[in-house]
């Protein structure tokens, strides 16, 4: 043939040949053949050689051996005509299909690649990927032991270093500061820093320092969310440490707060106990306590009592004065300094009202007993000296008098001796065998007490 004259066959590839790459593809599909969903679009290289280094047999056999090798693929399969790579097969993850496209793209020589492997669908009951993880994590926490070992030794040292602060700060607080709970509170207040300190280190040793600075950040707001929920509890403990700093009374004291009279058993965090005169327990929050008002009826050891006694009007004012004064002074129960007093109150309307003022020694003996003692002791004294004890009630006073003649009546004079002598019971100047012994409460309401049940535990803060 001659090498000048090219027939329709020759004339047939060179136009193949000096097409573009889009025209050539096309060209080898037809028109009617439309392409799979699940294919990629193959790439379209910039310009192709017409005599390839590398035969297609080679780069077959090459992509073959590769995917082969990786152990990724099932049943991998590579074809190649005129340098355009065919991939099949399935493969277990969709990265390793995009892997072997991609791999067949950088090959040399290679046209374009029409990656056709499909991503094998995984199991409805698959554990693969969750053993996968906890191998991870396995892996991960083996080669952070050595981390979590300085941690763990460092949280241990941060927590014997905070007992040890505590307990140093409270033995110097201890000679300076009486109350107990105070010196406690203070102690461990001053460890909370260190305590702190070494978990934001132990953190941030841990990997863990977001969560160290959201630890210390997040203190002082859950310190103030924790205040406003717990307002009360809170208000009620620092009310304790006050009142076992001031000590506005001791155990066994008789006080009345907020209506409530009583002997103190025991203050603890929360409330402060009483047991009143019938023998019933009473808490009462420390925080009333604090705010209310307290009377202390044992703080002064002597308390002052009165009674009121009405005489008639043709009775000496002076004389039943002095009927009373001698009853209070020979009372074994009645202090003598102060001096008790009998002052004239008002006159009624038949009778002159007498106010009988008198101290007693209240921690040895009952205002209740005494105070029946000393009014059963007047009374005798004045109907002894023939005072009258009229009853407004009753009496009915005329003023220009009413003449009533009275026949006397003989009567033996040692009989009237003898009523105006009292019983033998009632010649006793203490008390009488219905009043009992003149002793304060506070021993037999000690012993009910030891014998009930407490309402509430806790440590007596009055006895630290």
């Amino acid at each position: 043939m001659n090498r000048h004259t090219k027939g329709p066959a020759t004339w047939v590839a060179v136009l193949l040949f000096a097409a573009p790459a889009p025209f050539a593809v096309n060209a080898q599909q037809p028109d009617d053949e439309a392409q799979p969903p699940d294919e990629e679009a193959p790439a379209v290289p910039e310009t192709v050689d017409v005599a390839p280094a590398t035969e297609d047999e080679e780069i077959a056999a090459r992509l073959n051996r590769i995917l082969a090798a990786t152990d990724w693929f099932e049943r991998p399969a590579v074809s190649v005509d005129e340098g355009v790579v065919s991939l099949r097969g399935s493969a277990r993850e969709e990265r390793h299909r995009e892997w072997a496209g991609r791999l067949a793209t950088s090959t040399r020589d290679v046209v374009a690649v029409v990656n056709r492997i499909s991503v094998a669908e995984r199991p409805m009951w698959d554990l693969g990927p969750a053993w996968q993880q906890l191998r991870e994590l396995v892996r991960a926490t083996v080669r952070s032991s050595p981390i979590i070992g300085i941690a763990l030794l460092l949280l241990i040292a941060t927590w014997f270093i905070t007992k040890w602060s505590v307990r140093g700060a409270a033995s110097l607080l201890r000679p300076r500061v009486k109350s107990q709970l105070l010196s406690q509170v203070v102690a461990r207040a001053i460890a909370v820093p260190i305590f702190l300190v070494g978990l934001y280190l132990v953190l941030t040793i841990s990997g863990l320092t977001g969560l160290a600075v959201t630890v210390l950040g997040g203190t002082g707001l859950v310190g103030l969310i924790i205040g406003f929920a717990f307002r009360d509890i809170a208000e009620n403990f620092l009310a304790s440490i006050l009142i076992s700093m001031q000590r506005p009374f001791a155990t066994g004291d008789m006080i009345e707060v907020a209506g409530h009279r009583g002997l103190v058993q025991s203050v603890n965090t929360r409330s402060t106990l009483l047991m009143t005169l019938e023998g019933n327990h009473v808490q009462i929050p420390n925080a009333t306590i604090y705010k209310e008002t307290i009377t202390n009826f044992t703080a002064n050891p002597t308390a002052r009592f009165d009674f009121a006694i009405g005489i008639g009007y043709d009775d000496s004012v002076a004389k039943a004065q002095s009927l009373a004064l001698a009853v209070l002074r020979e009372h074994p129960a009645v202090v003598h300094d102060p001096e008790p007093l009998i002052l004239v109150e008002n006159l009624g309307s038949a009778t002159v009202h007498l106010r009988v003022y008198f101290w007693i020694d209240i921690a040895r003996y009952s205002q209740l007993k005494v105070r029946s003692a000393v009014i059963r002791l007047t009374k005798r004294a004045f109907q002894q000296a023939g005072i009258s004890l009229p009853d407004e009630a009753r009496e009915i006073v005329f003023p220009h008098g009413v003449p009533v003649r009275m026949l006397p009546e003989e009567r033996p004079e040692a009989a009237t001796a003898a009523e105006r002598e009292p019983p033998a019971e009632e010649r006793e100047l203490a008390a009488h065998a219905a009043e009992g012994n003149l002793t304060t409460e506070a021993g037999e309401i000690g012993r009910q007490a030891s014998h009930s049940r407490a309402p509430e535990g806790g440590e007596n803060l009055l006895e630290t």
